[in-house]
């Protein structure tokens, strides 16, 4: 089985840390974001890699080569502009035949990715896409009303829950037929199209396990942890 990591993404709501390096090497404690995507999923014993790239490329090859010094094998599959996650990941069409992992390369994960690959084959799924549980608080005060418009509750600040995506999947290769070559297309439209045919979509969700890294506010609290963690060994 092979891991395909999408780190090809422009970071453009991370600049300007993203002007001269790829968000994927942005560092998080001793070393950047994709080697410890990448230690992660070794550790769940997958060690050949896919690496999806494209913006600042050289600096993810010259830094990662092919692998063997973190005990995997790399491969690359490279994108000569934007092509959204979808996009992206069908430049790796060629080096995948089988069962294979798909991962957004801006966040860090922490969990049972041998479990949600079990439940994606005992299932038969054509597509296991990660969900994590999020909450959130409504800083507004709801007001609930009857379909007259009388006011029946009002609801001060209610916390909210849902299943959110989190850009990690378990796909089988015929994924690949449903998107278009060389033209940027969403992961979103790949599970609506899924959808719309009647293949088997299911869920792994998670409780926790997850570091989102998507814009500065995030990373910085990202790096913080790491900071602290590092201050602990």
């Amino acid at each position: 089985m092979k891991a395909v990591i999408l780190a090809g993404g422009l970071g453009t709501r991370l600049q300007p840390y993203t002007t001269f390096l790829p968000k994927p090497m942005l560092p998080l404690g001793e070393k950047p974001l994709l080697e410890h995507l990448i230690d992660w999923v070794r550790r769940n014993k997958i060690t050949d890699i896919v690496l999806c790239v494209s913006y600042l490329r050289k600096t993810i090859e010259d830094y990662f080569e092919d692998g063997s010094r973190l005990g995997v094998k790399i491969e690359y599959a490279v994108a000569n502009r934007p092509l959204a996650t979808a996009g992206q990941l069908k430049t790796a069409e060629s080096l995948i035949d089988d069962t294979f992992v798909c991962i957004y390369g801006d966040s860090v994960f922490n969990f049972n990715l041998r479990k949600m690959v079990n439940q994606h084959k005992a299932k038969k799924s054509f597509i296991t896409m990660s969900l994590h549980q999020y909450k959130t608080t409504i800083k507004y005060g709801v007001i609930e009303t009857s379909k007259s418009g009388r006011v029946t509750a009002w609801n001060e600040k209610p916390e909210i829950s849902a299943n959110i995506n989190i850009g990690c999947y378990v796909m089988e290769p015929q994924v690949f037929g449903l998107i278009p070559s060389d033209v940027p297309y969403g992961m979103d439209d790949v599970i609506k199209k899924a959808l719309a045919r009647k293949k088997e979509v299911n869920s792994f969700i998670i409780k926790n396990g997850f570091i989102d890294i998507g814009d500065k506010a995030s990373y910085k609290k990202a790096y913080q942890e790491f900071r602290e963690k590092l201050g602990k060994i």
